[in-house]
């Protein structure tokens, strides 16, 4: 005898279940997989990238690396408690002065990626900027994207910029240090700045003060996302962050920590420190 129409219609109905449901568990595990596997990656992205080092694998971590963050491997340590507070773009006439004020009565150095047309434009603003000891690198000429870039114009922009705040206010390390607009590079971009002779300066915590934030959450953000050593992208032109300095400066020197320049931290720390630092969780 032959099934009934109905019988042979709920046989098909459940044969198409199974298979949706299959279906939507292999969508669910490919994305949670991705998301661990580039999340992996974020976490194990470089903070540095000095001119001599290798830079396809620190900028795109090895199969190995990945699982080992994926698994929760914590890196050798302990890492120096070490902190570059680090601010990019300007100088900016108001914003700038009022920084530079308060770094100054929280007796913090600083690391200022500066843009040549922008140092061209307010001269005596950069100039203040190094005669309070204050280091200064290269944010390039007119802040381009980048990534969109040829070889020759990326290298063109850094040897512009830099040559921009060597008149005005000259140190070595604006030949020596960048940090690419916007966070956005390619491998050629940091291969044409090694060339140039540039160590690529990124950062281990974005508190994402580029953006609409208040001073609270910065703060949170910071003391949650602490790393030793750690470099601290902050920017230049945003109130929120000048005011929030004091509480974040406070969280780090209560856990122990020194506040240095770029190149003292380089100077102090390995870069495979720099790139792999200790997390931990200040109060």
């Amino acid at each position: 005898m032959r099934p009934s129409r109905p019988r042979r219609a709920a046989g098909r109905d459940r044969v198409a279940g199974s298979v949706a449901a299959a279906a939507l568990l292999l969508a669910v595990l490919a994305y949670g997989g991705y998301r661990l596997w580039h999340g992996a990656g974020e976490r194990l992205r470089a903070a540095v990238v000095v001119r001599d080092a290798n830079a396809a694998p620190l900028l795109d971590p090895p199969l190995g690396e990945r699982l080992s963050a994926i698994l929760n491997r914590r890196p050798p340590g302990p890492r120096a408690k070490l902190v570059a507070l680090t601010f990019d773009d300007g100088p900016y006439p108001v914003t700038t002065p009022i920084l530079l004020q308060t770094l100054r009565e929280l007796r913090v150095p600083a690391t200022f990626f500066l843009i040549g047309r922008d140092a061209e434009q307010f001269p005596d603003l950069a100039r203040a900027i190094s005669a309070d000891g204050d280091e200064i690198g290269d944010h390039t000429e007119t802040h381009p994207n980048l990534d969109q870039l040829a070889p020759s114009a990326v290298t063109a922009e850094l040897r512009d910029g830099a040559a921009s705040l060597e008149r005005i206010a000259p140190q070595r390390s604006e030949s020596e240090m960048f940090r690419p607009p916007h966070g956005r590079f390619t491998l050629a971009t940091i291969r044409a700045a090694q060339a140039a002779g540039f160590d690529t300066i990124l950062w281990n915590d974005d508190p994402g003060d580029w953006r609409a934030v208040r001073p609270a959450e910065l703060v949170a953000h910071v003391r949650a996302h602490a790393t030793a050593p750690e470099i601290v992208l902050l920017h230049d032109g945003r109130m929120p962050t000048v005011v929030a300095l004091p509480a974040i400066v406070a969280s780090f020197r209560a856990a122990g920590y020194t506040f240095v320049t770029v190149g003292e931290l380089l100077r102090r720390s390995t870069p495979a420190e720099i790139n792999r630092p200790e997390r931990l969780t200040l109060r």
